[in-house]
């Protein structure tokens, strides 16, 4: 072979090398994030997400990679949200509320899907059952409106001479409004308690719901669970807070601010299980086989300081069953 053919074969093969290279490079998968609540205060979950992943193998901005949609409690914009991941064609989609589900699951039934619903998925109709999804959806379900009625018997606990108690719903997330307002008014009757429903879309209207709180003056709040409400935790807290009003939340981030008391699912947890699964479905897993996860990880929530400024002694039976009092 004359030393130019060599010089010219050696040289086109070189330059091929780095393509041959990229093409034997493993493709990085793509998840889609969809929430309807907005980014502002969802770190914690978020962490939880990615410790999931991590433990099943995946670190984003290594291996994997993560679109993040955010409805921005603007339930209107959720389809467009979903059916922008699909053109994307993502690998998983990952959504958080029932709402943000429901959007992923009319955008497609072929990629696989994950929820955190607070409602029952079968009824939803996210999954064909919970042992056995039977589509592209499966997750994790922490039943808010059962936990309701432990909320509010806790709630009596700490305030035992309640007899009216106020309960603040979003009508925009209606089924969980219908589902909790359908729990309480249950719990409340068979306690001899009376139950006042006060209504919030805006942060405005969380305003005029307390004013007509001090003017009716029932004994203490009950504030529903739900992404907007979640969203607005500092504003309630500081309301309740200067009002002198005690106050029950779904969520530990509330006594974290200044809440009262908190009972419900470990959100970070919840996202934790939806990262594990994440990561088993971009190894081949398929959510039909996956059952939905029943969250067990509850959490009992006191904020020491906050009793102590609204006049209330916090009963031992309380402080022992508490998974963490603020101080």
């Amino acid at each position: 072979m004359r030393r130019r053919e060599f010089i010219t074969l050696v040289g086109g093969a070189a330059a091929a090398w780095p393509l041959a290279a990229r093409a034997q490079q493993p493709k990085v998968p793509v998840i889609g994030f969809l929430s309807s609540a907005t980014p502002d205060g969802f770190a914690p979950n978020l962490r939880g997400f990615h410790r999931g992943l991590k433990d099943s193998g995946y670190v984003e901005g290594e291996n994997v990679t993560i679109l993040y949609r955010w409805a921005e409690n603007h339930r209107d914009r959720l389809p467009e949200l979903a059916s922008d991941l699909v053109r994307r064609q993502v690998a998983v989609i990952a959504t958080s509320g029932h709402d943000a589900a429901l959007a992923a699951k009319a955008a497609t039934s072929v990629i696989p899907t994950l929820f955190i619903a607070g409602l029952h998925p079968v009824q939803l109709g996210l999954v064909a059952s919970v042992a056995r999804p039977g589509g592209n959806a499966t997750g994790v379900n922490f039943l808010v409106s059962e936990v309701a009625t432990k909320r509010l018997e806790l709630l009596r606990e700490l305030v035992p001479k309640a007899t009216r108690v106020a309960v603040l719903v979003s009508p925009m997330n209606d089924a969980t409004t219908t589902a909790t307002l359908h729990n309480v008014e249950a719990a409340a009757q068979s306690m001899g308690l009376q139950i006042q429903v006060l209504k919030a879309d805006t942060a405005g209207e969380i305003d005029m719901a307390l004013v007509t709180f001090l003017r009716d003056k029932p004994d203490a709040l009950f504030v529903s669970a739900g992404p907007f409400f979640s969203d607005r935790r500092v504003q309630l807290a500081q309301l309740t807070a200067r009002h002198m009003v005690p106050a029950t939340y779904s969520l530990r981030q509330y006594a974290e601010v200044g809440g009262l008391m908190s009972y419900g699912a470990s959100l970070p947890d919840a996202f934790r299980q939806n990262g594990l699964y994440a990561g088993r479905i971009l190894k081949g897993a398929k959510p039909a086989d996956l059952p939905v996860v029943q969250s067990a990880k509850l959490e009992l929530v006191i904020n020491a300081q906050t009793a102590r400024m609204l006049g209330l002694t916090v009963p031992d039976k309380l402080l022992v069953a508490a998974d963490e009092v603020i101080e």
